[in-house]
């Protein structure tokens, strides 16, 4: 059993890409567990015509509409739900999706006119870089660039390695809107760890008064021969200790022997 409750937000900033929020947001209760959920789908509406649409399960995208290939993406991981498309598919989520679409024009037009002029809104992003795995020398890993807490969702992400421009190995994720209603991304880069490599990544937003970048290199600890030597040297000292303890034992067992025979 689900309750939707639908609300509707609007931001604007300066190159006039009004994003129209048609949220709604729902609470369903399973009967088997008897376990309350917080579902989410957002339609987006940008003044550029383009649209955005997705849905959210306790905070957990669940699928996508990609309306350039003309059908939904499902991102839910296949160890919940091998196949998610046979749990939505009585739902017609695309044709919905589409009739969402058809709807944003009229939609972003009567804020236009009722808001007059919505105030510009520009929130900075903020990026860490980070390796998604344990680095080992020499073997492939991926750079996650993540980009998070930004507005309007219009970023550019740039790669450099020792300096130079990457192009090769890279993803950029479509954004994902926050609670707050700005939008968080990810860009990655596929490289093999190589010492005194320096990686950058560098992302350019209006918000920004100049490029924000953040630098990585890799970290390797080598270990030192001296604790192997001082290891070696230890043990050889202890077996000639053993030895020389069961010398001096078997010289004591038999001094008391020759003395209970005298």
């Amino acid at each position: 059993m689900c309750r939707w409750s639908p609300t509707t937000m609007i931001r604007r900033d300066m190159k006039s890409s009004l994003l129209v929020i048609l949220i709604l947001n729902a609470c369903c209760v399973f009967s088997q567990r008897k376990t309350a959920h917080d579902g989410f789908y957002f339609v987006g509406c940008f003044e550029n015509a383009t649209t955005e649409v997705q849905f959210e399960l306790d905070t957990e995208e669940v699928f996508y509409v990609d309306f350039k290939r003309e059908e939904v993406v499902y991102t839910m991981p296949k160890f919940v739900v091998e196949d998610p498309s046979q749990i939505f598919e009585i739902h017609h989520l695309y044709r919905n999706a589409a009739r969402a679409k058809g709807f944003c024009p009229l939609a972003v037009a009567f804020i236009k006119a009722e808001e007059k002029n919505p105030p510009e809104e520009r929130d900075a992003p903020e990026s860490i870089l980070y390796p998604a795995e344990g680095l080992q020398l020499g073997v492939e890993n991926t750079l996650i660039c993540f980009v998070n807490h930004f507005y309007p969702p219009d970023i550019r992400v740039s790669w450099t390695k020792n300096g130079h421009p990457v192009s090769e190995g890279l993803s950029l994720s479509r954004y994902f809107l926050n609670k707050d209603q700005t939008f968080h991304q990810f860009s990655t880069l596929t490289f093999t760890p190589r010492e005194e490599d320096v990686y950058s990544c560098t992302v350019e937003h209006l918000a920004l008064a100049r490029p924000l970048t953040r630098i990585w290199e890799p970290e390797f600890t080598h270990p030192s021969p001296v604790p192997d030597i001082f290891c070696g040297v230890g043990l050889t000292l202890g077996l000639l200790g053993v030895a020389a303890g069961t010398v001096l034992l078997v010289k004591g067992h038999f001094s008391a022997l020759q003395t209970l025979n005298t």
